[in-house]
């Protein structure tokens, strides 16, 4: 029977595996800045300096465009709440700290220019874009993993799949905005994100080599209970509704895009080094997996329904 590892003896073990990734990110993450991908010319004073206020009119974006740009750029704003989950999680001390450190300023140069972009352009009402803001980073998230004394593992998994599950958000969010600019921009942050997921997955993997079980139960634990950090912000469930509809997010997508690849990189299902504890774990997990696969054809199949209705009534109302 494996030991099961403190929070503390995880952090003292990984640490130099911590420290070979946060090099890895560094050489490789490439230096951006905000302001290169914003339209300033686009720019206008509002009603308080002698302009003209937000109106619906003045947005190039779609309805679609515009729930994806406001629930991926909350996400990104309500930064605060994360880096205080991750920091509590992780250690403020050497390689520990400095990737905390470097991972919020780099989420932060993302809500920066998502932001810029958006009042710039006049892609969404600035008002109420500030109002969501203030509710949301109020009420801050709700700690997705049901952290405890295996906390650490769980936050490792569980930023894994999110950051993987944000990157998939952001590119197809640029690609629905139908405009240049946001695509060139939101594909920038899609390869942050990537960069993110690669450090998380790394550091999941050695932890898997650590203690196989112990990490298992963190994974399955957190695919099981897996809800994206927006979850609490205004209007999320509505805009998360419309996303999966036209396909920016959805079940197919997390299953086939997020979960799965993963799993075949850490090599989940062909190990051969779980205990009897760990392969029930593994066993449930792909009881688990199956009725997910169930459940993205049934989705899908009343989504076909759905818009099939949607076209319907466009093409009566314009006989």
């Amino acid at each position: 029977m494996t030991r099961t590892l403190s929070q503390l003896e995880l952090l003292i073990e990984l640490e130099p595996v911590a420290e070979q990734n946060v090099n890895r990110h560094l050489s490789m993450a490439k230096d951006w800045h905000p302001h290169d991908y914003v339209p300033w010319d686009e720019g206008r004073n509002f009603a308080a300096m002698g302009g003209v206020d937000w109106e619906p009119g003045q947005s190039k974006l779609s309805e679609l465009a515009k729930a994806a740009m406001i629930t991926n750029l909350l996400t990104e704003d309500n930064l605060p709440s994360y880096h205080r989950l991750i920091a509590e999680s992780f250690s403020q001390d050497g390689a520990w700290g400095t990737w905390v450190g470097r991972w919020t300023a780099e989420e932060n140069r993302h809500g920066i220019a998502m932001r810029d972009y958006l009042v710039i352009t006049r892609g969404v009402d600035p008002v109420a874009l500030e109002e969501a803001r203030m509710i949301h980073m109020t009420n801050g998230v709700t700690d997705p993993t049901g952290m405890g004394e295996t906390g650490f593992l769980q936050g490792v998994a569980y930023v894994t799949f999110q950051e993987l599950a944000t990157r998939v958000s952001h590119r197809n969010t640029g690609r629905v905005c139908n405009d240049p600019m946001a695509d060139r921009l939101l594909q920038r942050i899609a390869a942050d994100e990537n960069l993110h997921m690669i450090f998380y997955r790394n550091l999941c993997a050695a932890a898997l080599d650590l203690a196989p079980d112990q990490t298992l139960e963190a994974i399955s634990f957190i695919i099981q209970n897996f809800q994206m950090p927006g979850a609490g912000m205004p209007n999320f469930r509505r805009n998360g509704v419309l996303m999966a509809k036209h396909g920016i997010y959805d079940l197919r997508q997390h299953l086939e895009e997020v979960i799965t690849p993963v799993l075949r990189i850490w090599n989940i299902f062909d190990r051969t080094d779980f205990t009897p504890r760990g392969e029930q774990r593994r066993d449930e997990l792909a009881a688990f997996l199956e009725k997910l696969g169930k459940d993205v054809l049934k989705f899908e199949e009343q989504r076909d329904r759905a818009l099939a209705r949607e076209a319907m009534k466009r093409e009566r109302q314009a006989i």
